[in-house]
């Protein structure tokens, strides 16, 4: 793993984020996704700069087959991820709610728990 996807996946392994289980390196058919949630069918994609944009057509080939098959592509930067890993946890929990609505209801949930929602 590179090390912005190590950064990610402290934030994203054990159920972390909305108790949602993703995996990291799955395989989808011919693809590797960096992760995938099974849950909803979501594979995140941490982008570095200088190699997305060498492989930019292989990247959108890639993305149209997984969403042929079902799959939400989601892309990250990696200098998001090094400049703000919890910006990037949000832009996954806003994918995450956008796909699956019911879920904002385990974003209040855990921000209460953590006392983040009492202002």
């Amino acid at each position: 793993m590179s090390p912005p996807e190590v950064i990610l996946w402290q934030r994203l392994r054990r159920h972390q984020l909305l108790g949602l289980k993703f995996r990291r390196q799955h395989v989808l058919g011919p693809c590797f996704a960096d992760f995938y949630c099974h849950e909803l069918r979501l594979v995140v994609e941490i982008d570095g700069e200088w190699e997305h944009r060498a492989r930019r057509d292989k990247d959108a080939r890639r993305d149209a087959w997984m969403q042929a098959q079902g799959v939400t592509v989601l892309r990250i930067s990696a200098f998001c991820v090094f400049d703000d890993v919890g910006a990037a946890v949000a832009i996954i929990r806003r994918k995450v709610i956008e796909i699956a609505p019911d879920l904002a209801a385990r974003v209040v949930t855990a921000e209460h728990s953590h006392g983040q929602g009492d202002d």
